[in-house]
């Protein structure tokens, strides 16, 4: 398996002294969120900021964690009081046992990860769900991985600044979870606005926002949201 040694690197950065950089990503948690019935058990992978973890289980959700993070899992452990449902480790090799969720939560994450760890991460959330399981979550759209890219004068390497390895589009990215043993119940762009926001101008502006990412606009940075169910 290849090694994430940057990726850690990474996102151990933004997930332990940088977290505002996940204020923007409020709206699109609070839609996953919200699709998530109660005892409904959940696994998320990539927990970022923690944000979406202390919404489920105000929804009564029986949310669990993985992570490659030791902080942002420790934080999620002490401050959430999840215990061992909360787990350092990689997508490619998911410490819970087979059939244990109802739903597996991917969001913003896949992108980061090498065609050998994507194929091996698909198996493995095909495995830890239960029989009709859903897999959901999103990954940016049609991502120009090039304009993202940034030089480091101290290492005189070319890296994306946000780690990103991979762009997908609604056929690439429906082809890999249909190989994998997934049936697609939706996959389209779209951007998560804050619709909540007070003020006409701001509510405008959202709307404005969603129309962009439903046509795949790059200039609004869409997401591709799926949701699939397990075969």
């Amino acid at each position: 398996m290849v090694k994430q040694d940057k990726q850690d690197l990474i996102w151990q950065y933004y997930q332990s002294q940088a977290e505002s950089v996940f204020d923007l990503s409020y709206p699109r948690l609070r839609f996953l969120a919200e699709r998530c019935p109660s005892r409904m058990r959940v696994l998320n992978i990539g927990v970022g900021s923690g944000y979406l973890e202390k919404m489920l289980i105000e929804r009564g959700v029986e949310v669990y964690s993985l992570d490659p993070c030791a902080e942002s899992i420790a934080r999620l452990q002490v401050k959430l009081n999840m215990g061992e449902r909360a787990r350092q480790g990689y997508s490619h090799k998911i410490p819970f046992d087979t059939g244990s969720f109802d739903k597996v939560i991917m969001t913003e994450v896949l992108e980061h990860l090498t065609d050998e760890a994507i194929y091996a991460t698909l198996t493995e959330v095909h495995r830890v769900l239960k029989p009709c399981g859903e897999f959901t979550g999103t990954v940016p759209y049609c991502e120009d991985l090039q304009s993202n890219a940034v030089f480091c004068p101290y290492c005189q390497v070319k890296f994306h600044r946000w780690g990103h390895l991979n762009s997908f589009n609604t056929v690439s990215f429906g082809g890999l979870l249909k190989k994998y043993g997934f049936c697609i119940k939706q996959i389209y762009p779209r951007t998560f606005p804050d619709f909540r926001r007070p003020g006409v101008k701001l509510f405008l502006k959202a709307i404005f926002r969603y129309i962009l990412g439903r046509i795949g606009e790059q200039l609004v940075g869409p997401n591709l949201y799926f949701v699939s169910k397990k075969n």
